[in-house]
């Protein structure tokens, strides 16, 4: 097993395992998300206080889990390309940012037109607004930092290190409906309590489920197509990358 892993981290070798992997991720995504998406629409009935308003749930919590996750999976990646210098895991943490701003950017746009006829307003300076918002800036800043820098590695290091000051931001996200007072209502399934007791009726839950893994498995695709890009880009004078353009 630890010699595959190794051997993965050869950026040929995970060039080609992307090359493979990552249609497959992308055609299963484009499924699950047009089934999530649709039953949610059409299957799901309307909430008893929201009425149709809810239906947004089946893009805004997708993305909205996406930002957290995709910024921790950054932090990792930055921990190990710092502690064991591995070139792939620095070409992981400057792929995965704009995706991660990406999906952060459209929590914020559903969760602000969810707003509008639930709160009666676009915005408010709540605690998981303001914190998201803190978490867009921290993307940002490490697109920005990774584009400042004119060498790649020393780059990417400096954007391992923000990922891993950033990362404190994530559970503050996360908590912040219930450690402050906060119009955002409570997780529904995404903590230990909502998948042991879902607030949230199963009509409603399976479409919710099924778009949520496809929106992960989006991103699987994108970011392996990302990192394909980095890779290639680093290695451009080594043969293997110029046989792969020629090809």
């Amino acid at each position: 097993m630890w010699t595959w892993f190794h051997q993965l981290a050869s950026p040929p070798t995970f060039y080609r395992f992307a090359d493979v992997l990552a249609p497959w991720l992308f055609g299963l995504a484009v499924l699950l998300i047009g089934v999530g998406v649709y039953g949610g629409l059409f299957f799901a009935p309307p909430d008893y206080q929201q009425g149709d308003a809810f239906r947004i749930i089946y893009v805004h919590v997708p993305a909205a889990a996406l930002s957290l996750s995709i910024y921790t999976l950054m932090a990792v990646a930055g921990a190990v390309a710092l502690i064991w210098r591995m070139k792939l895991a620095e070409v992981a943490v400057v792929a995965a940012a704009p995706v991660g701003a990406s999906f952060t950017a459209l929590a914020l746009v559903t969760g602000m037109l969810w707003g509008k006829p639930t709160w009666g307003a676009y915005w408010v300076w709540d605690a998981r607004l303001t914190s998201e918002l803190v978490l867009l800036f921290l993307y940002a800043g490490v697109i920005g930092l990774n584009q400042a820098y004119s060498d790649p590695r020393a780059g990417a290091r400096a954007c391992a290190w923000l990922a891993l000051v950033g990362v404190i931001n994530v559970p503050i996200v996360h908590f912040s409906v219930t450690w402050w007072n906060s119009l955002h209502q409570g997780a529904s399934i995404l903590s230990v309590e909502g998948i042991r007791n879902p607030k949230i009726s199963g009509d409603m839950l399976w479409p919710l489920l099924v778009s949520l893994a496809g929106f992960y498995l989006f991103f699987g695709a994108v970011w392996l197509r990302r990192m394909q890009n980095e890779v290639l880009w680093r290695e451009r004078n080594a043969r293997w990358a110029q046989e792969t353009v020629a090809a």
